[in-house]
Order: structure tokens, then C-alpha cells, then sequence
């Protein structure tokens, strides 16, 4: 009877028996729950870095939209018939000559300041959990060595670096989550203009799984899907073989830009872009979701933006905030420059975040949305909560006390504030007495955050 067992259990648990738990259809691929790691972790660094670093230009205040001011669609918009389009190529002509081609920035690409180690010490120290890198934007430059882009990749040319593999080293060395970003389409492929199904199957699938099992990354960010439905992508097919069959299938989260009409309804996580919303995703997220965005105007790096196109440190951290509080995460991006440096503003930024979550991390991490933030609307006040407690975030040092419907607190305490919080509990309410501080008695700036335990 126990060899009948046993014999039973080595067969329940053999590879062949789970092999395609997930089906190649989104009823079954959406199934799949979303690794905890990722709902935990909540502020991600997102780069945008490769070709478009060398011109590094967009029309940062111009009136052309969110989008057009986007510094790594510089080669899309020199040949767009457009408003910005036009603005792209005056600048285009002006500075390099009508006759040069985007290609020859290749060579321009050097990385020679880069110190993968450095930038993940940056990205840990700002309080991000993970990392998710552009391992190819819609140019089809690769920043890994991939078979499908002969000398149009980061060894072959320019840098003569595997930056994908380097950057995920030293970012896995750092104890944080690394990941990578791949657009599915290419503007200018022959291939991909000419016979999408080749495309596929012979350069882009290829690609991704050659990303996933040499890197064995825990995000696979997809963007550039617009141009198709799923179908035309085979995404649920790959999707069942990473979910199945690849080296990360019990920890990698994907985004639900699979196909034209997938964003908000297919795939791990839900996205937004600069708090703008497409084909159903925002407002009361079904899943996960995460709001992806410049700390400027642009996700590559724009060499002419200044201090009014930038983020202050304080809207960042609140902007961190309203995220979790909504349920989501933040991905906040990044634009080095073509010889591998991180602007020292967008440094500032990170600095001042990681300073504030080192006080205040324990309301943003590992938490989760409130329910009862319906019911309690309070001006410049969020909430998010853990098993034992309830923490009011306030974006604004609050002049009057704190009136929360439906709590009846234990206790309550400020971070980073050594001091007693006075409360009152009336029925199912209490009364957070606010207290009078000065910096020299509290740790913290930008927001503040009473613990209140239940």
C-alpha cells in the first residue's frame, strides 16, 4: 500500500503530469494569480535607455500631447508628417544634416561612464524593489546580444556591452527584482512590415524566450502591441510557455499589453501611462496594476528639460502614495544619458523618495487598498492597511484632527515621531489629535503618517 502511494505522489508530481496547466487562451492564462513579490513590493525603477539617449530631444513644452513629447520615439517622429513631427525634424536637420540617418547613432551609443553597480545602488537606496529595463524599444535595438539583431545590438555596436546581462547582474547582486521591458513591434523592420506571422514566429517570440532563459528575469514588461490582436502576436502561446515551461514560471509577473484591446482585461498586471488609461484599465482595478511615468516629461532622457518639467520630490512621493493607496504600484522612470549616466536631478529625486520611505516604508510595503477609504474622503488624507494596522498618509501636515468612520483604534503613533499620539474612540470612530512638531521632533518631510493599530 505505501509503494502504491508513493508510486502515486512521484506521479502527481512529475513534470509531464503538470506540463500545460495553463492554456494557450486568455481564460486560462488570466487565471493565473499574480506572484505576491510583486503586490508586496510596490515602487519599481523603470529605464529607458539606448539609441534616442544620443539626440535626446523632444519638444519638452510644446502643445503636441503627453506622447509626442516622448524623447525615445525621436526616430518615429523625424519621419512623422505631424506638428511635432515637424518640430522633431527642424531640430533634426539643424543639428546633425538632412542626410543623416538615425542609424548612425549607433556608434554614437558609448555607455562609457556606465557602472551597472553604481545605478543599482541607486535604485536600492531610493527604496525600489524592483527594476525593469528597455531591452529593446520600437527601434529594434537590442541592448543584449540577440541572434535575431545582427549588428543591431549593444555587443555588435556601440558600447560593445551586454547591458541587459550586466545591469541584471549587478541589480540581482542588490537583493532587488530585476526585469525587462521588450516592444513586440519594430517600426522599420522589413520583416515585421512585410510578414507579420514570420515576425513572429522567427524574431520576436524567439527574442522574448532568449531574454527570459538567458536572464531569468521576474518581469517581462510588453509594450507595442497596438498594431494587433493577440492572435496576430501568438501572446497566449507564448504566455503558457513561460508560465509552464520556462525557468521563472512560479515568480514572473507580466503587463497586459498583449494585443490591441488587452490592456485592462488580459495578462498579470494592469497599466497606466502618465495617469492616462486605455481600453478599460483604471478606475477600480480588477487586478494588480501599476502607473508607469517619467520624473519629466519624457521616459528617455531629454537633454533640454528643466526644472519646470520635472517633478518635484514632494509630488513624487505623493504620487507614491495615491498609487498604493488605489492598490497599485508606481514604476517610476529613469533617462540615463548615451554614456551611461543618471541625470543628477533624476538622482536628486530618488535620493529624497528612498529618504522618505526609510522612515515611512512600513505604510507602503507589503500593504494593501483600505475598503473603508470610501467612507472616509478626506482632503490630502490616504489610507492603506496590513493585517494588524491602518495608516493615514497625509500629503499635507493637517491643521485640524483626523476624524476616521469605522475604526476603533488600540493605539495610535506617528513615524518617525517619537512622541504620544493622543486619540479618542467613540463607537465604531476615532479622533486623531494632531500634534504640535517641529523638524527637530520629527524625522520625516513630504508626508506624514499616523499608525493606527486595530
Amino acid at each position: 500500500m505505501k509503494s502504491l502511494i508513493l508510486l502515486l505522489l512521484l506521479f502527481i508530481s512529475s513534470p509531464f503530469v503538470q506540463a500545460q496547466q495553463y492554456k494557450s487562451n486568455w481564460e486560462s492564462i488570466d487565471s493565473r494569480p499574480i506572484p505576491q513579490w510583486f503586490e508586496d513590493a510596490k515602487f519599481g525603477i523603470f529605464i529607458h535607455w539606448g539609441l534616442y539617449s544620443v539626440p535626446a530631444w523632444a519638444p519638452a513644452d510644446a502643445d503636441i500631447g503627453i506622447y509626442a513629447k516622448y524623447a525615445e520615439w525621436y526616430w518615429w517622429r523625424i519621419n512623422e508628417e505631424s506638428k511635432a513631427g515637424r518640430l522633431f525634424r527642424d531640430y533634426h536637420d539643424k543639428m546633425y544634416g538632412a542626410d543623416f540617418k538615425y542609424q548612425d547613432f549607433a556608434p554614437m551609443f558609448k555607455a562609457q561612464h556606465w557602472d551597472p553597480a553604481q545605478w543599482a545602488k541607486i535604485f536600492k537606496d531610493a527604496g525600489a524593489k524592483y527594476v525593469v529595463l528597455t531591452s529593446k524599444h520600437h527601434e529594434g535595438f537590442t541592448l543584449w546580444p540577440s541572434e535575431q539583431s545582427w549588428n543591431w545590438n549593444s555587443v555588435d555596436i556601440g558600447p560593445h556591452r551586454d547591458l541587459c546581462g550586466d545591469l541584471s547582474t549587478a541589480v540581482k547582486d542588490a537583493g532587488l527584482h530585476m526585469g525587462f521591458y521588450y516592444s513586440l513591434y519594430e517600426w522599420y523592420n522589413p520583416l515585421y512590415k512585410n510578414n507579420l506571422e514570420k515576425y513572429v514566429d522567427d524574431h520576436m517570440i524567439p527574442q522574448m524566450k532568449d531574454l527570459v532563459t538567458r536572464y531569468e528575469p521576474d518581469i517581462l514588461w510588453t509594450d507595442g502591441e497596438w498594431d494587433h490582436p493577440s492572435e496576430k502576436w501568438k501572446s497566449t502561446e507564448f504566455l503558457a510557455w513561460l508560465y509552464n515551461e520556462s525557468p521563472v514560471k512560479d515568480r514572473v509577473c507580466v503587463n497586459d499589453r498583449w494585443g490591441s484591446k488587452t490592456r485592462g482585461k488580459h495578462g498579470g498586471f494592469y497599466t497606466t501611462e502618465y495617469d492616462l488609461v486605455h481600453d478599460g484599465a483604471g478606475g477600480e482595478m480588477e487586478k494588480a496594476w501599476e502607473e508607469c511615468r517619467g520624473i519629466g516629461t519624457s521616459f528617455g532622457y531629454n537633454q533640454i528639460e528643466d526644472l519646470d518639467n520635472y517633478q518635484s520630490s514632494d509630488a513624487l512621493i505623493d504620487m507614491l502614495i495615491e498609487k498604493v493607496a488605489g492598490g497599485g504600484n508606481l514604476l517610476l522612470d529613469v533617462g540615463p544619458t548615451s554614456d551611461g549616466r543618471i541625470p543628477v536631478i533624476q538622482q536628486q529625486r530618488l535620493a529624497d523618495i528612498g529618504s522618505w520611505l526609510a522612515v515611512n516604508g512600513e505604510a507602503i510595503y507589503e500593504t494593501r487598498k483600505w475598503d473603508g477609504a470610501k467612507t472616509n474622503k478626506i482632503e490630502n488624507i490616504f489610507f492603506t492597511r496590513n493585517d494588524d494596522y491602518l495608516f493615514v498618509h497625509c500629503t499635507k501636515f493637517p491643521a485640524e484632527p483626523i476624524n476616521l468612520k469605522g475604526v476603533k483604534a488600540t493605539a495610535v503613533s506617528m513615524l518617525g515621531y517619537s512622541g504620544e499620539i493622543s486619540f479618542k474612540t467613540s463607537g465604531n470612530s476615532t479622533k486623531i489629535v494632531v500634534p504640535q512638531i517641529s523638524p527637530a521632533d520629527n524625522s520625516g518631510e513630504f508626508a506624514w503618517i499616523f499608525k493606527v493599530e486595530l
